[in-house]
């Protein structure tokens, strides 16, 4: 299992702190733990719904997100993922396209488990389509985990890495896990 500090694209943001965890299953399952310090509790959670249904637009109020890139491929795969527990998974040929809104939905990849969780999220993803279909290996693919939060002041940008003068969750350079 590795993990990752992720960090506000705010720099002079400190009151939250987020870890990401990324553990493979052979294998085709991956496993993500959010780990959220937030003392103040300036985090605003939307409301539980049931059974995990499929929503768009999740990151427009507190969400996970993992993206999942292929080594020397421009398609991607985005992952978002409330603590409401309803979650989406997005299909991308290139950066950020197609640019319909809501994205292309991507329906290789499949839901195991997804439960908020005293310490934050726990997800467990069923990749077993999307790598059997473009014959992957685990070392064909990197992982970018990134968050949005509302809080009681706006919004925070979370993610692994900040290499651009603005928040891009889809810039592969910040992808930093490599299996």
């Amino acid at each position: 299992m590795a993990s990752y500090e992720l960090n506000a694209f705010d720099r002079r943001f400190q009151s939250i702190s987020l870890v990401g965890a990324i553990e493979q299953l052979s294998p085709y399952t991956l496993n993500v733990g959010y780990w959220l310090r937030d003392p103040n509790q300036l985090i605003i959670y939307p409301d539980m719904v049931a059974s995990n249904p499929r929503m768009d637009f999740l990151w427009e109020k507190t969400c996970f997100e993992i993206f999942i890139g292929v080594q020397g491929e421009d398609y991607y795969r985005e992952i978002n993922l409330s603590p409401s527990q309803a979650w989406q998974a997005y299909q991308f040929e290139e950066y950020r396209y197609p640019e319909q809104m809501p994205p292309k939905v991507a329906d290789d990849i499949e839901l195991n488990q997804l439960k908020r969780t005293h310490y934050g999220l726990n997800v467990s993803l069923d990749l077993t389509e999307f790598m059997l279909a473009n014959k992957l290996k685990w070392s064909d693919l990197f992982v970018g985990l990134s968050a949005v939060l509302d809080i009681t002041q706006g919004q925070q940008l979370f993610a692994m890495q900040h290499s651009g003068q603005q928040a891009d969750f889809h810039n592969k350079r910040d992808w930093l896990h490599v299996f």
